[in-house]
């Protein structure tokens, strides 16, 4: 149970119903926007019901990116909507799955931890689910708490009745439920159909827990007349139900919450002491986001997962942070790094290229000739992680080393340019190989990213297995690559530069982490600043 002699957390639990993909990483997120804009000190954590560990492993075609926290956490995409809207970092805590949690109640069984007694979902699974929210929450005003997939869902149940058990031990006035449903159109009749959304309501209800608010998403904006139906048959009152239809840009959601005094209503429901709301400096970035300028620029993501932008979700967001400060307007253009082998004719039609980071041997040689095409005519490149061991690769080919390759692409090479470390190599299991989260970058003073950064060193965050061979430094130097920053403890490479190019930059880390909606991150800002500028 929660300590009650200290301040007490308020919670907020986010829970999805009708249909997956709703918004339900954006909704919490916006919801801790509108309240720290009123002054609250929030967190936020997802709680996913899958029985994965982490993310790590999961198909990015179908999940979308696995997005790192600063110590090296493998998390769902969520946890970087929060980051981006709350402009916080945020650690481990913050993202918690059945695998992890049944992980570890089974190593505390096995420890004798529960010696004559059976194990069972309830209370002990709960109990640990409990926990780690608690764990989370301490310190904060408000945590909010997003429960991933549906009501409804077969490995769901658990974790419904541990929130619902979260209101009973601190109390229900320090808890607010919302649901995210969703109102489908017919378009034959022509009319907003809120049965789903009702349905979704009873159902959560039937699991003990009725929703103080509900976020009522559709593709048009519904009538009054339907969101009072939707009240009438809830039993939600009108001041609870928030319309939110489809949005030009998903930073516009926090305005559309904050419109329907939402962060009042929540203050209100939990007895909390806010501020004035202040969005100011959100409006003026989402004015920015959806204004039309004269200049446009295309960029070209040479990747192989074409199917889901959610793969590359960071990558996008921090691309167009930087177009919204340089006041451009950005088309991003798809290229299939398989198809590159057989013809670069679609490179000739982008102002730049971004080759974001992966794992398999697949469309490797593809991204590698998307830098080598960089290298030759001169186009501005950024290269994510991969992508910077593509161009070093390209580079090396370029330097004569015709047998040039990664380890991973051939592991039967004879000039690894990229490499495995030695104390890696007797490492097993996915994840035990590769340098997760925040590592530190020394750059050089002469470099672009020394000037971009404004600063001598950066902490960035990784996630990657193989590196830079530095018996190859010499070779790759020579041929004009400048390795622009390293890693100090152990003089590894993690930024690269050819000087004689408009904009040939690399990373070995993944600097879209780090960037937001309202602060672009600096290389990407380079990047674009480029691109803006005409090269």
């Amino acid at each position: 149970m929660a300590e009650k002699s200290k301040k007490q957390v308020k919670y907020i639990f986010v829970t999805g119903g009708v249909l997956s993909g709703l918004g339900k990483g954006i909704t919490a997120a916006s919801i801790g926007n509108i309240l720290k804009h009123s002054g609250l000190r929030i967190n936020a954590q997802k709680l996913d019901p899958y029985l994965n560990v982490d993310a790590g492993t999961l198909n990015p075609a179908e999940h979308g990116e696995c997005f790192v926290t600063a110590d090296g956490a493998e998390t769902d995409l969520d946890v970087g909507h929060y980051e981006r809207f709350l402009d916080i970092e945020l650690t481990q805590s913050s993202s918690s799955m059945s695998g992890r949690i049944l992980r570890d109640l089974i190593e505390a069984e096995r420890a004798g931890r529960y010696l004559g007694k059976t194990v069972q979902l309830v209370p002990h699974f709960t109990d640990a689910i409990k926990q780690t929210v608690y764990k989370a929450a301490e310190g904060f005003d408000i945590h909010i708490v997003e429960i991933g997939g549906t009501v409804g869902d077969y490995e769901s149940p658990a974790f419904y009745e541990a929130i619902r058990e979260i209101a009973d031990d601190v109390g229900r006035e320090n808890c607010i439920y919302a649901h995210v449903v969703y109102l489908p159109y017919l378009h034959p009749s022509k009319e907003i159909k809120t049965k789903p959304a009702q349905n979704a309501v009873r159902e959560l209800r039937s699991l003990g827990i009725s929703p103080d608010i509900l976020i009522a998403r559709s593709h048009l904006t519904p009538p009054k007349a339907s969101i009072k139906k939707l009240s009438m048959f809830s039993g939600i009152e009108m001041a609870g139900i928030v319309s939110l239809p489809d949005a030009e840009t998903v930073y516009e959601v926090p305005l559309t919450l904050q419109k329907n005094n939402l962060a009042e209503y929540i203050a209100n429901k939990l007895d909390l002491k806010i501020k004035q709301t202040d969005m100011k400096d959100w409006q003026k970035m989402v004015a920015s986001a959806k204004a039309k300028h004269k200049k446009s620029v295309t960029v070209g993501v040479v990747a192989k997962y074409l199917d889901n932008e959610d793969t590359y979700i960071s990558v996008f967001e921090a691309l167009k942070a930087a177009a919204w400060k340089h006041r451009v307007n950005l088309e991003i253009k798809w290229i299939d790094a398989e198809k590159l082998t057989k013809s670069t004719k679609e490179l000739g039609k982008v102002d730049g290229l971004v080759v974001p980071g992966g794992f398999g041997e697949r469309g490797m040689e593809g991204k590698i000739t998307a830098a080598d095409y960089a290298i030759e005519k001169k186009v501005p490149y950024l290269g994510l992680c991969l992508g910077l061991q593509m161009a070093v690769i390209a580079v090396a080919r370029r330097a004569g080393l015709k047998n040039a390759s990664s380890l991973e692409l051939d592991p039967k090479t004879t000039e690894p340019v990229i490499h495995i470390m030695q104390d890696q190599k007797d490492l097993r299991g996915t994840g035990g190989t590769m340098r997760l989260g925040n590592y530190e970058c020394s750059l050089d003073k002469g470099s672009k990213a020394y000037k971009l950064y404004g600063q001598s060193s950066t902490d960035e965050r990784h996630r990657h297995r193989y590196e830079v061979n530095n018996d190859y430094r010499p070779v790759l130097e020579k041929q004009g690559l400048r390795v622009a920053g390293v890693w100090p403890k152990k003089n590894l490479v993690e930024i690269i530069e050819i000087d004689d190019h408009p904009f040939f930059m690399a990373t070995q880390f993944h600097p879209e982490l780090k960037s937001r909606p309202n602060r672009p991150h600096p290389l990407y800002d380079g990047f674009i600043s480029v691109l803006a500028k005409g090269h």
